[in-house]
């Protein structure tokens, strides 16, 4: 099996219930995503999938979420901005947006520090 990854990141603020107090205020972060694929068969050019198109996918996913108020996006009404939700989103909009059914996303992580992260195992758990 063959797994890619890319890296981007974006700032947004938002708000939590029930966590630590200081949570609970508005604030913000500049979010570090890594996004990974996996397939078991490479293309007639030798890859998973372009590096390229796997970008303009994540780009436009990322820019619905860039300097943002989290708590107001649609998908967030249910299911609370947290690192754990944020990396689900991702890994569901991806997923959604891939033309090849070989490739699947594996796993993203969503940073919101540089020491505090929630990771979403796809293959394990798929939402799709």
């Amino acid at each position: 099996m063959f797994e890619l990854k890319v890296i981007t990141r974006f700032a947004a603020a938002h708000q939590l219930e029930m966590v630590a107090k200081k949570c609970e205020n508005l604030h913000g972060h500049n979010w570090k995503i890594e996004v990974c694929v996996a397939g078991d068969t490479l293309n007639e050019a030798g890859v998973l999938i372009d590096f390229g198109e796997m970008k303009q996918h994540i780009k436009k996913i990322i820019s619905e979420l860039d300097h943002s108020f989290l708590n107001e996006i649609d998908a967030f009404q249910n299911n609370p901005p947290s690192s754990e939700n944020i990396a689900v989103y991702v890994a569901k909009k991806l997923q959604e947006n891939l033309d090849n059914p070989s490739v699947k996303v594996s796993r993203v992580t969503a940073w919101e520090s540089e020491d505090a992260c929630a990771t979403y195992y796809c293959l394990k758990n798929p939402v799709f």
